[in-house]
């Protein structure tokens, strides 16, 4: 997608109705395993998740790979365009501008995919479920803190009906080899990077619960207190509930459905410490919907430029700084 638009915001109609539909999702995929050969099914979503997996993983490290890159390096723009139509009835249906720095990202996914793909590692299986992960919170979009109780709330009863009551999640989660969980390996001391006994963290038990965590960072912003309290309140809840899902499967020697000790420790802590600052109203008449961070500059309309994006963002500034007056411009010509 272009990075001109906008996360997708969950409403909470949406919030409310995303249990359900993840539960015909979960039962559907249950059904399909029992009916189907498990070995087709695996082999087809593996293709799938195979180039997905490439495209999340490129975009996650792009911004960290920049930094290996010299500054005289050869950076040259491309943009891939596919259309529909011709003339006054032309329609867009691909746009992608990329660069040589993409390139060499998408080359270092594919070498990650081509080794999950031929191996089935759990460390090519981990880097794609981070990006997973990575991509997901950052894409969607909570627009206030009653939404997220109730996306949280929801899935909490999902995740305890579904582990508890049923095989099905269980089962699905054994029988779905693709990179939607993330694997942690409880024989690594005895066999390296060999190890073959997992334990397993599902995706949406750090997606949904990051789209929380993210939320209360814009809260803190918006309070303007130079101050992330609600995020780090909320960030070591997490990590406090998932030690606690841990340490209770251990003793109990059954899986956990980790969102039932993740929604009351990444509600629960930012609550009391609002209650404590007598900040709950504030915190709740919260909407974010229309709100960007200062480091995530999106843009608006993508010129065409060659160049590399430096020299682009260097053009953009001199023409904003210059002091001449410029031209008043027509509402159809802007």
């Amino acid at each position: 997608q272009n990075s001109s638009e906008m996360p997708e915001t969950i409403t909470s109609r949406d919030a409310a109705r995303f249990p359900i539909v993840a539960s015909c999702t979960l039962l559907g995929l249950y059904l399909f395993f029992k009916i189907f050969s498990q070995e087709y099914i695996n082999l087809l979503l593996s293709m799938y998740f195979f180039v997905l997996g490439i495209l999340a993983l490129s975009h996650t490290i792009s911004p960290m790979m920049n930094r290996f890159f010299p500054a005289n390096f050869p950076n040259k723009q491309y943009q891939l365009l596919f259309t529909q139509g011709s003339g006054e009835n032309k329609e867009e249906i691909v746009n992608y501008e990329f660069d040589t720095k993409d390139l060499v990202c998408l080359a270092l996914s594919s070498i990650v995919g081509v080794w999950y793909l031929l191996r089935k590692h759990w460390i090519a299986n981990n880097l794609f479920g981070l990006a997973f992960s990575l991509n997901g919170v950052e894409l969607l979009h909570l627009n206030n803190v009653s939404t997220g109780c109730i996306l949280l709330g929801g899935l909490f009863i999902y995740d305890v009906f579904w582990v508890f009551g049923t095989n099905v999640m269980v089962t699905v989660a054994k029988s779905f080899e693709a990179p939607i969980k993330l694997v942690f390996p409880q024989d690594l001391l005895e066999k390296g990077l060999e190890a073959d006994n997992f334990a397993m963290l599902g995706l949406g038990d750090i997606v949904i619960p990051g789209i929380f965590i993210a939320l209360l960072l814009r809260f803190d912003i918006s309070l303007k207190k130079n101050t992330h309290t609600y995020f780090y309140t909320s960030f070591v809840a997490y990590i406090f509930g998932l030690g606690l899902t841990i340490f209770i499967m251990h003793i109990f020697k059954h899986a956990q459905p980790a969102l039932l000790y993740l929604v009351p420790a990444c509600i629960g802590f930012p609550l009391l410490v609002a209650l404590a600052k007598g900040e709950v109203t504030e915190m709740f008449s919260y909407e974010s919907s229309a709100e960007i961070l200062p480091h995530t500059p999106r843009l608006t309309h993508f010129p065409t430029v060659s160049g590399s994006p430096a020299s682009l963002a260097d053009s953009m500034q001199q023409k904003l700084s210059c002091p001449r007056r410029r031209r008043q411009q027509s509402p159809s010509a802007m």
